[in-house]
């Protein structure tokens, strides 16, 4: 398989995993949970899945750079 594709796929799929990440009933899990040391629950979720997608994207995009 092409890299270009493979590359592709794997960006695609890390997309389609993000929309599940923020905008599933999942998240709707996480807003009556409370806080954590003043900071609600749900704003601490969001923000950790949000920066997993970039960092993984990130991952991603640099083993194809070579």
């Amino acid at each position: 398989m092409p890299r270009a594709t493979l590359l592709r796929q794997r960006l695609l799929t890390l997309f389609l995993v993000g929309l599940l990440l923020l905008f599933s009933p999942l998240v709707l899990h996480f807003e009556n949970l409370g806080r954590w040391l003043g900071i609600p629950i749900l704003l601490i979720y969001l923000f950790t899945a949000w920066a997993l997608v970039i960092a993984i994207a990130a991952w991603i995009l640099a083993r194809y750079r070579d």
